[in-house]
């Protein structure tokens, strides 16, 4: 299972997955695995990390960037410490002609995370964002941000939350993020990042994409609705493939399907469908 979702253990295994991506049409996003540090040592081995992925994204030109989890970096311990890392990667990523994507965690952090994008796009122009549709804070946030450039990642959302901060219903997240896909869509000062393996979801993606006069791509999880994914590519839209790798693998399946239980028939839908 781990093989099928996960690009193995090292960042050379990544490397050689991302570059076999790019010759199938597709962009990548590499992503360390690993989330809620609470050591200095370990959040700053993370950051060496990222610089270790930017330079391989150069030296191999890859087409491709990075996606960083604040905790990782040290949010959950001082919010300078990530601010610093966050700086330091989008210099990084400027050199190399990449671009960096935080992604959102667990509603402790958003407000957070949120502002890290905020400083990083303001230091660097690089930058983008992941927001939740479920969240019931989005809307705003998307008010907040789309007026800042970069790029904003909008996905359903796969933490377990109070019904205080987020939408519970199924076919109510769908019609958020419908409604806040058209948000994304109709700005130009924005890229949008539409993240579904949704069918129904995808083919508006596709007729708004189809009429957008500014650039946008889709985005989709390493090893899901593969079949789905090269029929996009094939039609000219844009892909960006989300690739995660490293040691923390398990965690992050486990995780992933204990948070959810429907996550369970997610992967193993995915796994079982061969494509």
């Amino acid at each position: 299972m781990a093989e099928r979702f996960v690009a193995g253990d090292t960042l050379d295994s990544a490397v050689a997955v991302a570059r076999a991506l790019n010759e199938g049409g597709f962009t990548v996003s590499l992503d360390l695995l690993g989330e809620e540090v609470t050591d200095v040592g370990s959040a700053s081995s993370a950051v060496d990390e990222y610089v270790a992925c930017l330079d391989r994204i150069e030296s191999e030109g890859l087409d491709a960037n990075i996606s960083i989890k604040p905790t990782q970096l040290g949010l959950a311990i001082d919010e300078s410490m990530a601010r610093k890392a966050v700086v330091r990667l989008g210099r990084r990523a400027a050199a190399v002609g990449t671009t960096v994507t935080i992604d959102m965690e667990d509603s402790r952090y958003t407000e957070a995370t949120v502002r890290l994008f905020e400083y990083g796009q303001a230091e660097t122009d690089n930058f983008g964002v992941a927001l939740q549709a479920y969240m019931k804070r989005t809307p705003a946030d998307l008010e907040r941000l789309i007026p800042l450039g970069g790029h904003i990642r909008l996905c359903k959302g796969a933490y377990v939350e109070p019904d205080e901060v987020a939408i519970q219903s199924k076919v109510v997240v769908d019609a958020a993020f419908d409604q806040q896909m058209r948000t994304l869509m109709e700005a130009e000062s924005t890229v949008p990042a539409i993240a579904t393996h949704d069918s129904d979801l995808l083919k508006t993606a596709r007729d708004l994409g189809s009429r957008r006069n500014a650039p946008f791509e889709f985005q989709m999880l390493y090893g899901v609705r593969s079949d789905v994914q090269r029929e996009l590519v094939a039609a000219g839209f844009p892909l960006r493939i989300y690739l995660p790798f490293g040691s923390q693998w398990y965690p992050y399946l486990t995780r992933r399907l204990a948070e959810r239980p429907s996550n369970a028939w997610f992967f193993a839908r995915a796994l079982l469908s061969g494509s």
